[in-house]
């Protein structure tokens, strides 16, 4: 009796559409893997090391080991963040943190967006470039290059503007004594070296806008004005509600190399460059109180968080698409 043999089964299409999402799954996650991996390393990992701003952590020369060293610390509690605000200078470095940065980001909003929509008007393609690239090359140059090539024009004894000073029969100004002028000359400086980028955001998400929009603007008879603001601009509101919210997370987060590089550390400029990252960096160079610091990264970083998840509430009472989540 001869046998007959058995049929295989022919893979039906619901099984060959989930392999094909399996393994396109699989192909996305083998991609992300990389970035997942230098996120848990390098971003949460070292997220451990909050225990910090609870303890008097102490080095014991005898035994170097981190891990040993932190067990071995003495309880703190709250105690760590109280010298941020028992000191002389807390009214002065919370004032300038968030004065500044609220000028920064009214600023880096207005000024970009008007920069995008001039660049995008303009029809030659090489005069464009060209003002991009110089636009976008400040902003990578480094706070400490930016202090010296300001420190060529207003030093009190070299300096470009003191020499046209003298040479005019005027009185020379040593500009790192004088108060007055520095909110004026850190604005300008956070503007020229950040517009360019940000001027990028906005001319890209710019570039994007359906060109049938303006097209059926102008055969309505809008003006080149109108259509900015009533076409232009709605289609920007998105990108500029995101990088609001990103910008209001760092409200308690000054650019260290900004307020300390660019005034050249001088002592007279206190009142008016002292922010949180200086005032910790100076307290740490005093105490070397390592707990202390991080008490003061700790908290800069959980107001940060509140402001986040407050800016994103208000945005998404008002318009939901342009929240972040």
């Amino acid at each position: 009796m001869t046998r007959i043999p058995a049929k295989k089964n022919k893979p039906t299409a619901s099984s060959l559409y989930k392999f094909s999402k399996y393994k396109k799954t699989l192909v996305l996650l083998t991609m992300a893997a990389p970035t997942a991996i230098w996120l848990l390393l390098l971003r949460y990992l070292p997220m451990g090391g909050i225990v910090l701003a609870f303890k008097d952590y102490k080095i014991n020369p005898r035994n170097p080991s981190f891990i040993s060293n932190l067990l071995n610390s003495e309880w703190m509690g709250l105690n760590n963040f109280k010298f941020l605000f028992m000191t002389d200078d807390a009214k002065i470095m919370f004032r300038n943190t968030l004065a500044y940065n609220i000028v920064f980001i009214i600023l880096g909003i207005i000024i970009p967006v008007a920069f995008a929509i001039m660049l995008n008007e303009i029809t030659k393609k090489f005069v464009a470039k060209a003002y991009q690239t110089l636009m976008f090359f400040p902003y990578f140059l480094s706070w400490v290059v930016v202090s010296y090539f300001l420190n060529a024009f207003i030093d009190g004894q070299y300096g470009m503007i003191t020499a046209m000073q003298q040479a005019a029969g005027g009185t020379a100004v040593n500009w790192y004594y004088e108060p007055g002028p520095w909110p004026y000359i850190i604005v300008f400086a956070n503007l020229w070296k950040n517009v360019g980028y940000t001027t990028m955001l906005y001319l890209s998400a710019i570039t994007g806008i359906d060109s049938t929009q303006y097209e059926a603007a102008s055969i309505d008879g809008a003006t080149k004005w109108q259509q900015i603001w009533y076409v232009t601009i709605p289609n920007l509101r998105t990108m500029i509600c995101i990088l609001f919210i990103m910008n209001v997370g760092k409200i308690f987060n000054a650019d260290f190399g900004l307020f300390y590089s660019v005034p050249m550390n001088s002592g007279a400029l206190y009142p008016v460059t002292q922010v949180i990252d200086t005032y910790v960096y100076r307290a740490l160079k005093v105490t070397g109180d390592i707990s202390m610091s991080a008490a003061a990264g700790l908290l800069q970083n959980v107001l940060g968080f509140i402001c986040i998840l407050t800016a994103n509430t208000i945005v998404k009472k008002i318009d939901s698409d342009s929240s972040m989540f």
